[in-house]
């Protein structure tokens, strides 16, 4: 079997949750623990970090991999969804998975995936699982892909979790309140096994507590122990001090550059320091590690400057919390013109997303090439009755490109939405 044909029976014979949503999930971890059975348990055979959270969480991971990486461990790196090509969920050092390493897992397992009848999600969770074991990886970091409780990533034991923040996205299957969404989110805390939260909240730290203390995990909020400060943008890379009573200050630079990544940041620095017994880092490790993320892991998306002149911005923002988050990091870049290219998946609430757009912009509305994707003229119908106003197009790339021509210089277009629409992007 070869790649494109290991890759065709995948994605036409399992539910595939980015192509048609939540009717992809198979509910519970039954599936993903057949085929681990089946596979001789290799979730058991590494050592690994568990990551959950609304937004950051797909940042986080690939900044710890890269502290990890440059600390001279062997690392495995599992997320979704991937932006360009599947390989890229299954990282080794920063590699992507070889794709005669799919090949040959679909191959061998045909049979074993015909009977258990998973999902497209538990079936790659299972080819990480067995891909980091074979390699044999000194420290997998295992991202959830939704949720935390039910994930199908949710079967492995790891030495610390770690959890971003918490905010409203997929409430049709998480919850509708803040507690709810913690809750599933919480659901990856184990016993004995230590927690950081990233971020305080109200109405969720009581959760996370309330769990851990259930399951005597040790808990570490992490900007209750860190303080954070930002000190501006120097050769293309964030300024950083972090500040931790009882510790010198630490001065690095990350090459993530919006501003929420500083709140990521605290919450990678509280699981490294947690882990030290276990995968001693030195603090040289962890500023190179965090001043070149997106070299060491390949890492995409994440407020990515694609040219300059007039700048261009790609970032997979798609949710209410994720897209306040870049507008705050976009009002301190001066420009003269927001122009924003922007579509977005139908089966979400779209109205607290549209709410946070600013008024102000240029809108160029698309649409992904993807069944979930909401069409470009709907979303522009829906927009301008929120006052946002612009034209659309039926492609990420034609939106862009008619953005590019209408720009002076000193605008700055803005590409965002959703992790389908920056995937298409010719220019990523």
């Amino acid at each position: 079997m070869q790649y494109p044909e290991a890759l065709d029976y995948l994605y036409s014979r399992l539910p595939v949750f980015h192509r048609i949503g939540a009717k992809a999930l198979k509910p519970g971890l039954g599936n993903t623990l057949a085929l681990c059975e089946a596979l001789g348990n290799p979730q058991n055979q590494f050592r690994t970090i568990h990551v959950a959270g609304t937004n950051g969480k797909g940042s986080s991971s690939h900044m710890l991999a890269a502290i990890y990486q440059s600390a001279g461990y062997r690392v495995g790196l599992y997320t979704s969804p991937h932006l360009q090509s599947f390989t890229e969920r299954f990282r080794l050092n920063g590699q992507p998975m070889p794709e005669a390493e799919v090949a040959a897992f679909v191959e061998q397992h045909q049979a074993l995936i015909e009977s258990v009848e998973p999902s497209f999600f538990e079936v790659t969770v299972a080819m990480a699982f067995d891909y980091f074991a074979r390699q044999q990886v000194d420290v997998a970091i295992i991202e959830v892909g939704l949720g935390g409780r039910l994930d199908s990533t949710n079967v492995i034991t790891p030495e610390a979790s770690l959890i971003t923040n918490i905010g409203y996205d997929h409430t049709d299957i998480l919850g509708e309140t803040l507690g709810e969404i913690a809750a599933e989110k919480a659901g990856i805390i184990k016993p004995d096994v230590p927690v950081v939260i990233s971020e305080t909240h109200p109405e969720t730290e009581f959760v996370f507590r309330k769990k851990a203390d259930e399951l005597n995990a040790p808990i570490l909020v992490a900007d209750q122990v860190y303080s954070i400060l930002d000190k501006g943008l120097v050769s293309g890379k964030r300024q950083v001090e972090v500040l931790r009573e009882g510790e010198s200050p630490l001065a690095v630079e990350i090459d993530l550059l919006g501003t929420y990544q500083l709140r990521n940041l605290g919450g990678v620095l509280a699981t490294v320091s947690v882990l030290q017994s276990i995968w001693p880092v030195s603090v040289e490790a962890i500023q190179k590690g965090v001043a070149t993320v997106t070299a060491t892991t390949g890492l995409k998306g994440r407020f990515q400057t694609l040219q300059e002149h007039p700048r261009v911005i790609a970032d997979t923002a798609h949710n209410q919390p994720g897209l306040v988050s870049l507008f705050e990091t976009i009002e301190t870049i001066p420009y003269q013109t927001l122009r924003i290219v922007i579509g977005l998946v139908a089966d979400k609430d779209r109205s607290k997303v549209l709410s946070v757009l600013p008024q102000t912009a240029v809108y160029y509305f698309c649409q992904a090439q993807t069944p979930r994707s909401l069409s470009a003229s709907d979303l522009q119908a829906e927009a301008a009755q929120t006052g946002r106003l612009g034209d659309s197009f039926t492609d990420v790339n034609k939106a862009l490109r008619s953005a590019i021509l209408q720009s002076s210089i000193d605008d700055l277009i803005l590409i965002t939405g959703s992790n389908y629409t920056i995937a298409e992007l010719t220019m990523l």
